[in-house]
């Protein structure tokens, strides 16, 4: 029986997995894990870093979270632009109009956008088999271990895919699947992580398998129907929607552009002459650009963001206020994925909609264009990512434990804002080196897993190691603001009214810098903003260099 061919998933095939970019990121993965075992790896067997079973378990927990949180991140950077992307380019029409059935173009686009991930995954699985060579791991385990993983890729994939037919930007597209994929995620991680192996083994085998082929049948008939009878099938007039039309059918929170604190990430479309010195290009990028598809994304984003803080704030901020660090992890969780996308695309969908042309013959000099990409995607990413601590702020205001710490609460919300300005940069960094916007998201979501989480991983790998003290262990992980927001000392107690009861708080996370015995979080608060800046200078340079010379042509 002969397979009938795909030409969707040829063509999205040859150009992914010919491009120089694939095999460099594809060297580059291999090296890290590779590099990880062969640290980890004992000398000797005199060796005081030894590894035994212990340490075999704590290597294979690295390597499975690293990679299910890199299929989480990665997977809807590839698919979240299949469909939207056919829209951008304006060959939707021309890729629906051919013989292909609904479910041959899902197939193909699907595919093609799994299957360098997949490669990714497979290609670790013979340094994943040095972990089963320790001893203390069962062959099943690691098995069962690439049989979540693909189970993840294929539904995160199937997620991306559908919101990439509902929305007709990439961008928006990419923020509600990472909005929806975020509890999907951690949900899987703590069945499949659970300290009991009976949990395990039964969300691993028969739990999460049915559930997932449950998810892509009715994904995919609900992709099929979108593409058989597609509602956005040509532009007629519908490139940017009506605002007030969209309003009169909308579910649930409604932005308007004239109130606090809407206008902060929406301001109201300019109806006069811009004043004089203004920046032409940060006007259009927050009044136009960004809600020229309507408000539908940013509204999707702030209810479901909010609905999933409300039992994180009743347990973490309330119930259990000791652990707010646990509730500032979930606020960065949620910046790490949506501040990408609004700065990651900021100069690669210029080239791609073929407007950098028209952009560099402006008046404007490279750093403000620049300048005005970063503070308008900074600024849209701080605002949403800020909506999210209300909660924190009611909590230290009504909870007596929390008002006796309420420093704590400026530390916290300055590590949101440095991780807020980090996100924004460093996309628009990867954004003036890339040539594509997908290229740019991956590379931005890779380089901030390496800062923020590779660093909390070494540690939990070193963690009872006496070759290394708590100090240099916190050196470590000095660019994660997760450890940074645990590392700022909290109570570990309740203040029982008529009690008397003492509070008792927790030792700082401290690092020793030339003799001195300084908190970590400083330290994070520190280092940041001078490496934003270099970041943001050098991309001036590169735009200037690579774009501003070779007028827009790339």
């Amino acid at each position: 029986m002969r397979i009938p061919a795909n030409p969707v998933l040829a063509r999205e095939l040859l150009v992914t997995l010919r491009s120089r970019t694939s095999y460099i990121l594809q060297f580059l993965y291999i090296i890290a894990l590779g590099a990880l075992v062969y640290f980890a790896w004992p000398a000797a067997e005199t060796t005081t870093r030894a590894v035994g079973p212990g340490k075999a378990r704590t290597l294979f927990d690295i390597f499975f979270l690293g990679q299910f949180f890199l299929v989480a991140l990665v997977a809807p950077a590839f698919a979240a632009s299949g469909i939207s992307g056919e829209k951008e380019r304006k060959t939707y029409e021309m890729l629906l109009c051919s013989p292909l059935k609904p479910s041959a173009i899902l197939v193909g686009k699907l595919a093609s956008a799994l299957g360098y991930l997949v490669v990714l995954i497979l290609s670790s699985l013979p340094i994943m088999i040095l972990c089963y060579v320790l001893g203390g791991l069962l062959l099943s385990e690691v098995v069962r271990g690439y049989l979540i993983l693909i189970l993840a890729a294929g539904t995160f994939g199937l997620v991306s895919t559908a919101c990439s037919s509902y929305f007709r930007r990439t961008g928006s597209a990419l923020v509600v699947s990472y909005l929806v994929i975020l509890p999907l995620a951690l949900l899987c991680v703590g069945l499949t992580r659970s300290d009991s192996p009976d949990v395990r083994e039964f969300a691993s085998l028969a739990l999460l398998p049915p559930w997932c082929i449950a998810a892509w049948l009715v994904l995919s008939i609900l992709v099929g129907r979108r593409l058989l009878h597609p509602p956005d099938l040509g532009s007629e007039g519908k490139d940017v929607i009506d605002e007030q039309e969209e309003l009169k059918h909308a579910i649930g929170v409604v932005i308007d552009r004239d109130l606090f604190p809407d206008k902060l990430f929406a301001p109201a479309k300019r109806t006069d002459l811009m004043p004089d010195g203004a920046n032409p290009v940060l006007d259009k990028e927050l009044r136009s650009e960004i809600f020229s598809q309507g408000t539908l994304m940013l509204r999707v984003v702030i209810q479901v963001s909010m609905l999933l803080s409300i039992p994180l704030m009743a347990v973490l901020l309330f119930l259990q206020s000791e652990r707010a660090a646990v509730y500032v992890a979930y606020v960065l969780t949620f910046n790490l994925l949506v501040g990408p996308v609004f700065s990651a695309g900021s100069i690669t969908q210029e080239r791609e909609r073929q407007t950098m042309s028209l952009l560099l013959t402006t008046l404007l000099r490279p750093v403000d264009i620049v300048t005005a990409k970063l503070l308008a995607a900074f600024r849209v990413s701080t605002v949403l990512t800020f909506l999210l601590t209300e909660q924190m702020m009611l909590a230290y205001i009504m909870l007596q434990e929390l008002r006796g710490r309420f420093w704590t609460l400026i530390v916290f919300l300055l590590i949101i804002a440095v991780t807020c300005l980090a996100t924004s940069t460093l996309g628009l960094f990867f954004s003036a080196l890339a040539r594509r916007t997908g290229t740019a998201m991956v590379l931005t979501y890779l380089a901030l897993l390496v800062l923020f989480v590779l660093p909390m991983g070494v540690v939990r790998y070193f963690e009872g190691d006496r070759s290394f003290s708590d100090s240099q262990l916190a050196a470590i992980a000095i660019t994660s603001p997760y450890s940074a927001a645990f590392g700022v000392p909290m109570h570990t107690g309740r203040v029982e009214p008529g009690m008397g009861q003492t509070m008792k708080i927790t030792n700082p996370i401290l690092i020793n810098v030339f003799g001195v015995q300084v908190p970590n979080w400083v330290l994070f608060l520190a280092i940041y903003p001078p490496f934003c800046l270099i970041c943001y200078l050098i991309t001036c340079l590169v735009f200037r260099i690579r774009w501003w010379r070779a007028g827009g042509l790339g």
